[in-house]
């Protein structure tokens, strides 16, 4: 069953279904505790690459592959239709979160991918810009995360 659950599961990359199943519950575990939850949204493009060929997959892999070393094991990683990975913060608001992010897109600087990527990400959390996953998606995409100068 735990097979079924992860597209990658040495990477802790779970599948779409996976991740809207637990993100779900964590965001109404969220609002009973009131805490915190960020979903970022990362969306890669490769120079002269379209999103649904090999090679943009391959940049998709290895991006999920550097994010699963930078976060907590307790966080939820999925790829996503459209060339996309989603990350859930659990117990993070969006000032923290700012910190994985900046993390993270050093990691992804610094990584030798073989083609030129350009990174896309964008921030929402919950309750502040909504409670429930959807909106949290369109938010997250409406919401750019700007690299720090």
């Amino acid at each position: 069953m735990a097979g079924d659950l992860f597209l990658d599961e040495d990477h802790r990359v779970l599948t779409s279904e996976a991740f809207d199943f637990v993100l779900s519950n964590e965001l109404k575990r969220a609002v009973r505790s009131q805490n915190f939850l960020t979903l970022v949204s990362i969306r890669p493009s490769t120079s002269g690459v379209r999103s649904g060929n090999a090679a943009a997959g391959i940049a998709i892999s290895e991006i999920a592959r550097l994010i699963s070393c930078e976060v907590r094991e307790t966080d939820l990683l999925a790829e996503a239709e459209g060339g996309r990975l989603w990350l859930a913060l659990l117990d993070a608001d969006l000032q923290s979160s700012f910190g994985v992010v900046d993390r993270l897109w050093t990691r992804l600087e610094a990584h030798g991918f073989p083609r030129p990527v350009t990174l896309h990400i964008g921030a929402a959390t919950c309750p502040t810009h909504g409670g429930d996953a959807e909106s949290l998606r369109r938010a997250a995409d409406a919401q750019p995360v700007q690299r720090p100068s």
